[in-house]
This record gives structure tokens, C-alpha cells and sequence, in this order.
């Protein structure tokens, strides 16, 4: 069997499309996560070899990462309940970090670690003109932005290798409870990605010799720039609900347009158009109708 790809937090909802799009490219996965989680649906593929810890341990995540060909680290703590313990936060998403790149270090290892960090690093842009590029200073506005950029800073002294992606707001077309404040402002610029579209860039840059070492923007592309009220608008008119019953921010959220034509150059993920998630929005109402 080949050296597999390990792939922390495997056993989440990303992580396992990740996995799978990596068993479809070819490669042998390595799932490592924690033991209490369900393993369900993974333990019975080929290829796939499961490896319960906790990334904070040393000698978990040692033997998590001997012997792999590339890691895709997805292990972390989000919003919104990475606002609510500062230290937990930071435990898991920096020191966590840490202690994965110094165990590939001490394995003496060279292969790609693919880092998904997150375009809320880079702050409040909305007085700038866009698109934000990904050299655009970083600001974190919350505990989740503070631990990532201490944890991109962290990798880039350790293991100097590594891909950060630097991923915008992620969408599924299903439908979920409308949130009680939308987490930007009616007239902010807003630039979501599909998941699927995230899923193919993460697994592209395991492959990607050009893509080693730097740091790349992932956006849904042109076609999901939209203001808040034109996002939130969409969604409630497939709902049949007035757009006037929505909350937003008072203040301005990390939210906004960004370059990724880089990105797409390189890693060819954007094939989720936004129409074409309405689309699939519009056809799971009709299947939840019975229609």
C-alpha cells in the first residue's frame, strides 16, 4: 500500500469528504481524530486506517503522522464555540498545530501540510476597495481569527512547507434555520464557497508541487459576490419568507470579495456556481415537498 495522507479532524463532516476525495484520487487515507467520535462509515472503506487521539498529545499525534506521504489538518475548534474559552481555543488550534508540525519534524519529514486556515483572519476591509488579495494584512475581530494567525505564524518558523488555504465562509445546499442576527452587515460584501468546491481545493493542493509553501485565498469566485441583502434575500424568497424579518450586524463582520483568480489558476475548485447552489436549494425544497 502507498504512504497514506493523513487528514486530522477525519472524522468531521469535512474531513470525511476529504478523505473521500482523496480515496477517489488514488490515495490511501489516514483518519485521526478523537476517540470519542463516530467512525461510522469510514472503519469499512479500503484504504482507510483510523487513528483515535487527541492532537494536543505528542505521542498521538506521532504515530498519526509517521510514515504518511502529505497531511491535510482540519483538526480545530470553530465558531461559535471557539469564542466561548479563549485558552481551549488556542490549546487546540495553536498549540495543536504545533505539536503536529513538530512531530513531523522529528519524523524528519518533508511532505506537503495542507493548513486550513480561514479569510476571517484578515479583519474588517470594508472601507477598502476590493477584492482582498492574500497578502492583505491580518486583523483578527475574534478569538477564532487570533488563533489562527498565531497558528499560521506558528507552522511557517516550524515546518516552513506548508500550503495555508485561507478559507472563505463555507455553504451546503440545504437548508438550516435562519440565524437570529446574519453575521454581517445588510450592505456588506459577502464571498461564500460551496463545500464541494472547498473539498477539491484542499484535496488539489495535496498534489500540488506549485502550491507547496504558500499561502492561497479560497472563494467561491465571481459568481457569489454578493451584498448581504442580496445573499440573505435569495435564501429567504426559496423559504417564502419576507427578507424584512432578517437581522443584521450593526457593525461590520470579516465578510467580503476576494482575488482568488490565483487560486482557481492553480487549483481549479470553483465548480460550484452560485445560481447553481440556488439551483440545488430550490430542487431539495421541492424533494422536502414531496414534489
Amino acid at each position: 500500500m502507498s504512504k497514506p495522507v493523513l487528514v486530522t479532524g477525519g472524522a468531521g463532516s469535512l474531513g470525511r469528504l476529504v478523505a473521500d476525495k482523496l480515496l477517489t484520487a488514488g490515495h490511501s487515507v489516514r483518519v485521526f481524530d478523537l476517540p470519542s467520535l463516530d467512525y461510522g462509515g469510514l472503519e469499512e472503506l479500503n484504504d482507510v486506517e483510523i487513528v483515535r487521539g487527541d492532537i494536543m498529545q505528542a505521542e498521538s499525534v506521532g504515530k498519526a503522522a509517521e510514515g504518511v506521504c502529505a497531511v491535510v489538518h482540519l483538526a480545530a475548534i470553530l465558531p461559535p464555540a471557539s469564542e466561548k474559552a479563549r485558552e481551549r481555543t488556542f490549546a487546540v488550534n495553536v498549540e495543536g498545530t504545533r505539536c503536529l508540525a513538530k512531530a513531523l519534524v522529528k519524523a524528519g519529514s518533508k511532505t506537503p501540510l495542507i493548513f486550513s486556515s480561514s479569510v476571517s483572519t484578515y479583519g474588517d476591509t470594508t472601507t477598502e476597495d476590493p477584492p482582498v488579495n492574500v497578502g492583505h494584512p491580518q486583523q483578527a475581530l475574534d478569538i477564532y481569527a487570533e488563533s489562527k494567525i498565531a497558528a499560521e505564524e506558528t507552522l511557517r518558523r516550524i515546518y516552513p512547507q506548508t500550503t495555508i488555504l485561507r478559507i472563505s465562509g463555507i455553504t451546503i445546499s440545504a437548508f438550516f434555520e435562519p440565524p437570529e442576527t446574519w453575521p454581517f452587515m445588510v450592505d456588506q460584501r459577502i464571498e461564500f464557497v460551496h463545500r464541494d468546491d472547498v473539498v477539491t481545493a484542499l484535496g488539489g493542493a495535496v498534489d500540488s508541487q506549485v502550491a507547496r509553501g504558500r499561502d492561497i485565498l479560497v472563494a467561491g469566485g465571481p459568481t457569489w459576490r454578493k451584498t448581504g441583502r442580496e445573499y440573505v434575500e435569495d435564501y429567504y424568497d426559496l423559504l417564502g419568507v419576507p427578507v424584512g424579518e432578517a437581522q443584521f450586524q450593526d457593525r461590520p463582520g470579516w465578510c467580503d470579495w476576494y482575488d482568488t483568480a490565483p487560486s482557481q489558476a492553480l487549483l481549479q475548485y470553483q465548480n460550484t456556481s452560485y445560481q447553481e447552489h440556488l439551483d440545488r436549494l430550490r430542487e431539495e425544497l421541492r424533494r422536502m415537498m414531496g414534489g
